[in-house]
């Protein structure tokens, strides 16, 4: 099937409808609190900042399209100015469902200022059979900004028996200080990957990574490694610490990344969250 979204029955063609969405938010520090400075919405993209009585804003992202598939194109962008602070996440998990041509792509922009603390906490992302999606996960940070980011990809929902024997899915993570890459994670699931034995997923249907890029962050590793569950692996320097997970469900690696996360964080996880 052409690139376009088109498909052919032998007599009608048909273009297929596709989504598209764009949803930016930005923060600014002012009289002393953190306050919404800018707000673009577009297509199926949206973006809110509920409630949070003194805490920290959360800014909460959502595609209305209730997934993507081929040809669908997503785009969420958070920028904190200096000596703001705040948490970004998704009101649910982002899915990507089979595709009948072409891949969808998402990508995710995240900039912060001067001192600008952020907690980037999306739900998981759950790949169908079939799905083909590319996203690209671009932070660049200020000199002493900082940064805890959580990624979950899982293949399928094993409550509802579901299984994923093809794919194609690639995702670029890269944090940039003062323009320079720090930590760069890509990570791509193919049909090949699926069926690789140790060199791939060994079996494993969720994956995840959880990062601090911060001054300082290292001095975290000790706590970190006594949360870890089999099978995970936590490492730190200069200012980076990364954990990465893999689990035969999404349910242990979420529970995982959840208290790591709240170990990371020193307060609860986003309200939107379920677990």
């Amino acid at each position: 099937m052409p690139e376009d979204g088109r498909f052919s029955d032998g007599l009608v063609q048909t273009r297929l409808q596709r989504a598209a969405g764009r949803a930016e938010v930005t923060l600014a520090h002012r009289r002393g609190n953190t306050r919404l400075a800018g707000l673009h919405q577009s297509g199926s993209a949206k973006a809110f900042l509920p409630d949070m009585h003194g805490a920290p804003p959360e800014v909460v992202f959502l595609n209305t399209a209730g997934g993507l598939t081929g040809g669908d194109a997503l785009r969420f962008a958070l920028t904190l100015g200096p000596g703001t602070q705040a948490v970004g996440t998704t009101q649910t998990a982002e899915r990507a469902y089979a595709s009948t041509g072409g891949r969808a792509r998402m990508e995710v922009a995240l900039m912060l200022g001067a001192g600008a603390v952020l907690d980037w906490l999306p739900q998981e992302t759950i790949l169908f059979d079939r799905s083909a999606l590319a996203r690209r996960t671009v932070a660049d940070l200020a000199a002493d900004a900082r940064l805890l980011m959580a990624e979950m990809v899982v293949l399928g929902r094993a409550a509802m028996g579901e299984t994923v024997a093809r794919v194609q899915f690639s995702d670029w993570r890269e944090v940039r200080r003062g323009g320079v890459p720090v930590l760069v994670e890509p990570l791509r699931l193919t049909d090949a990957t699926l069926r690789s034995g140790a060199a791939g997923l060994d079996g494993a249907r969720a994956v995840a990574t959880v990062a601090l890029v911060a001054p300082g962050a290292e001095d975290a590793l000790d706590r970190v490694r006594a949360l870890l569950p089999d099978g995970a692996a936590a490492s730190a320097w200069n200012g980076r610490l990364a954990v990465r997970l893999t689990g035969p469900d999404l349910a242990p690696v979420r529970q995982a990344v959840a208290r790591i996360v709240t170990e990371l964080r020193g307060a609860d996880l986003p309200r939107v969250w379920q677990m």
